[in-house]
């Protein structure tokens, strides 16, 4: 089948989130054909340039999610209206209060008036050519501001200042970017009305193309969520940045000197409880539709499909698929005999403050009591500035609370507390710190699903973790798991198992056959294989073919078109790979191939396949157009 991967500052890139799990992902399923879509999220993401990609990977679509040019398109009298009729019912639905998924909306009518909204405008974007300059334009905000100061309007929305409808508009401005995008052709090229199946790696702005797709094709839309993109912006927007969205922050200028367009947010006051309500309403609401809309949601851990659930996701759509990770470089260590220190605590991450590495540093003390001769051993970068001071306070606390210690009058006193970097001749990799210790401690305080907690069960070591995230989900009664913040429990815990040997060899052997049995790459790919045929043998996109004055030719298929399998290779195919720019002009409508399969037969030569016929048009559930022989 033919699936369209939706990125956001991800995949191709070398510098993307979550590149590595889209790459093994397309590499383990080279039966089926991949389309990347891609939204970059700044430029020097774009100059570090893309991953090599596989042969499956016959197009590759991107555009900049941080910039967009002015398309240049004037709308009229008509456009105008539409736009501000649209505009104005999305922000209306923003501005009446609790964000989807509070369980305000027991009716469903404004989830209702927010999707008739939003494809509303996108239909407006594909009619005129664009909707840049109109989000932009000061009609926006007008229409911003006429909602908070409607009678309906929430508190905190009608307290909204000027400085405050800037940064919301220039922000929904910067969200509703893809619906500009020329990737929604309907003539069976390159762009998304030609995929069988959409799958959108993140929620947020990658899902919107995939609401697109399927509300103007009728594709199916399946989305992966690892960290729930919500989640993030709450966390963000709570930390004081007001204009917070995802991983990155959205607080970027709208760009145009002209006069009458949003100027940029920078005169925003942080935390301005006005723009955090509304742009929550705005990621709340967008979050639900896509949940709504789905065909499929897969969240990578019980903590994540609590977030989906509680965001007004269905149950019945929710199927857990854990991260696929590459155990092959922890097999040595996992296999070979335990060798490491008895008496040596070990700790594996990047140093910030979520990491919370002076619980860890006071309950090590309370170690020192009852085992003296413990060693903890930190391993780990720091992550950003704020990560580099955090480990310079790490450092100092450990050099107070533990004195170098000599063992004799004429010997150079130790710490028992080391800071390391991997990378070096006695650490060189990963597996190598996983072994340096009998147990490996994780101190968190925040915690998606853990990744570093996965690499020890790997090496088959005794873990020590606070239940946080997707912890005890992840560690399932295979090591010790205590409250986040409360030294002491961390410290009983982490005693318990440095004097009981056999313990730690029970729950290492334990917590190393968990992880191979759900968190190996092998069984990601095979979860995904089967959900990609379970969704098209369910909604299969059912394409129509034109004759050349638009008409529909009902005879155009013969049944025995739409038997599953793949009957082309892809055979030297070549590889288009160009960036996507934001349209310019109006889409071409009612050619012979619009909404058509590209290799249908014609009714003068029905055993006979066009010279466009491509694996595109091959599916596992879709129109498969076969030859005299396999006939």
């Amino acid at each position: 089948m033919r699936i369209g991967l939706l990125t956001e500052g991800g995949y191709p890139y070398v510098s993307g989130d979550a590149g590595l799990w889209c790459d093994r992902l397309v590499r383990g399923l080279g039966q089926h054909e991949f389309g990347v879509y891609a939204l970059s999220l700044s430029e020097r993401q774009e100059a570090a340039g893309q991953v090599a990609l596989p042969p499956q990977v016959t197009r590759v679509r991107t555009a900049p999610l941080w910039t967009a040019e002015d398309d240049g398109v004037v709308h009229g009298r008509r456009a105008r209206r539409r736009f501000t009729e649209h505009y104005g019912a999305l922000v209306s639905v923003l501005c009446e209060g609790a964000p989807a998924g509070a369980g305000t909306d027991r009716s469903g009518s404004q989830a209702d008036r927010f999707g008739n909204a939003l494809y509303g405008l996108a239909e407006l974007a594909r009619d005129e050519g664009g909707l840049v300059g109109a989000l932009r334009s000061e009609g926006a905000v007008r229409a911003l501001e006429r909602a908070c100061r409607a009678p309906g309007a929430a508190g905190t929305a009608r307290e909204a200042r000027v400085p405050d409808l800037l940064a919301v508009a220039a922000h929904l401005e910067r969200a509703l970017r893809p619906l500009s995008l020329d990737w929604y052709e309907d003539d069976g090229g390159d762009g998304l009305g030609s995929v069988d199946l959409c799958h959108a790696a993140s929620g947020g702005a990658a899902a919107l193309p995939g609401l697109l797709a399927r509300h103007f094709f009728g594709v199916p839309l399946l989305v992966t969520e690892y960290g729930v993109r919500l989640r993030t912006h709450y966390l963000g927007a709570g930390g004081g940045t007001a204009v917070a969205s995802g991983a990155a922050s959205t607080s970027a200028a709208v760009s145009g000197p002209a006069s009458g367009r949003v100027p940029g947010p920078a005169a925003v006051p942080e935390g301005a409880p006005a723009v955090r309500s509304l742009l929550a309403a705005f990621h709340g609401r967008l979050a639900a539709e896509v949940y709504r809309q789905a065909s499929c949601v897969t969240p990578g851990n019980a903590h994540a499909r609590r977030w989906q659930e509680r965001c007004g996701a269905d149950p019945a759509k929710l199927r857990t698929v854990h991260p696929g990770m590459d155990a092959s470089r922890f097999a040595e260590v996992g296999d070979s005999p335990d060798a490491a220190d008895p008496r040596t605590l070990v700790w594996v991450g990047r140093v910030e403050p979520a990491k919370d590495l002076v619980s860890l540093l006071h309950a090590f003390t309370e170690i020192r009591k009852e085992e003296p001769g413990t060693r903890l051993r930190i391993f780990g970068a720091a992550a950003g500035a704020e990560g580099e001071a955090y480990l310079g306070h790490c450092r100092m606390l450990a050099a107070q609370l533990f004195p170098d210690e000599a063992a004799g009058p004429h010997s150079v006193g130790d710490n028992p507390v080391s800071f390391e970097e991997i990378g070096g001749p006695e650490v060189p990799g990963l597996a190598e710190a996983y072994a340096a210790g009998a147990v490996v401690v994780l101190s968190s305080v925040v915690e998606g699903f853990p990744v570093g907690l996965v690499e020890a069960m790997f090496c088959g070591r005794a873990t020590v973790s606070t239940d946080v995230g997707a912890v005890v989900e992840v560690i399932g009664g295979t090591g010790l798991v205590v409250p986040p913040r409360n030294p002491r429990a961390l410290a009983e815990a982490c005693v318990a198992l440095l004097r009981d040997p056999g313990r730690r060899a029970r729950l290492g052997a334990a917590a190393r056959a968990r992880a191979l049995e759900l968190f190996t790459v092998e069984q990601n790919i095979a979860a995904f294989h089967g959900i990609y045929l379970e969704i098209v043998s369910r909604s299969p996109v059912r394409r129509g073919v034109l004759d050349a004055a638009g008409e529909p030719r009902p005879f155009a298929v013969p049944a025995e078109a739409w038997l599953p399998g793949r009957w082309t290779g892809l055979g030297g195919r070549a590889t288009p790979r160009h960036p996507s720019t934001w349209t310019a002009g109006p889409p071409v409508r009612g050619t012979a191939a619009a909404r058509g399969s590209a290799g249908a037969p014609g009714p003068s030569s029905p055993r006979t396949p066009t010279p466009a016929t491509t694996p595109a048009t091959a599916s596992a559930a879709g129109p498969v157009v076969l030859s005299e022989g396999a006939r």
